[in-house]
């Protein structure tokens, strides 16, 4: 029986893929047009992977040049300018919101995101979406130690008190006996996504939206929105 679900956020819960990739164009449109264009495919083929990483390659593999702290830092911030206030008013995926009313206090829903860590609180709370989740994870944070992290706090024998883990102590999961990773649900868009659950046992859920290259050799159940996600995980719990 499924008892908890990890969301991504960016195009799963929250249609707001293309906020980030006009983020990366405009960060580099004094670049040639050329190189914006590799960036934004570098960007594309790499969803689910931290901007920090991506800054990191960028620099090193396109343009070839040294990233400097004080360069990588200035990126960061420009980055969060012109992404945060849009993703704050972006729609929700299909249903999002609807699941999430309706289940979240059916089951333990956590957030598993490559947005850094603070930036996806802020955003979180902006919407007024704290209340659906048990925990929210962003980057440094690879999305496979994520997953990782959120196991080791609810299947193992700790206490939630025990327990440091988690970044919100005050809310840790209040079952009263550990869970199996098979207890768990990953719903994602990225190959990161998917990578994670594989090394972590979770099941799989990919939400396809003009992403469906990636998924195309990937045995898995495929959903276009969450209008009937509660179905496709009951289902899956049967399987």
């Amino acid at each position: 029986m499924i008892k908890a679900i990890i969301f991504d956020f960016d195009g799963v819960l929250v249609e707001s893929v293309d906020i980030k990739t006009k983020a990366f164009a405009k960060l580099f449109e004094s670049e040639r047009k050329e190189i914006v264009e590799k960036i934004v495919d570098y960007h594309l083929k790499n969803a689910g992977v931290s901007r920090f990483e991506k800054f990191r390659y960028i620099y090193k593999e396109i343009l070839e040049r040294e990233l400097t702290d004080e360069i990588f830092k200035a990126l960061c911030k420009r980055f969060s300018e012109l992404v945060v206030d849009e993703v704050v008013n972006a729609p929700y995926v299909k249903g999002a919101k609807e699941f999430l009313d309706a289940y979240s206090v059916v089951y333990d829903c956590y957030i598993a995101s490559a947005t850094p860590q603070e930036e996806i609180e802020e955003i979180i709370k902006r919407r007024n979406m704290m209340r659906y989740f048990k925990g929210i994870y962003g980057s440094p944070k690879k999305k496979v130690d994520i997953v990782r992290e959120i196991l080791t706090v609810n299947t193992s024998s700790l206490s939630p008190q025990s327990s440091v883990l988690s970044p919100y102590p005050s809310i840790l999961p209040t079952q009263s006996s550990p869970l199996s990773p098979q207890s768990f649900v990953y719903v994602g868009d990225a190959l990161s996504d998917y990578e994670a659950t594989k090394d972590n046992l979770v099941n799989f859920i990919a939400r396809i939206n003009d992403n469906e290259s990636i998924f195309a050799n990937i045995d898995c159940i495929k959903v276009k929105d969450l209008c009937r996600l509660a179905e496709v995980i009951k289902e899956l719990a049967k399987a």
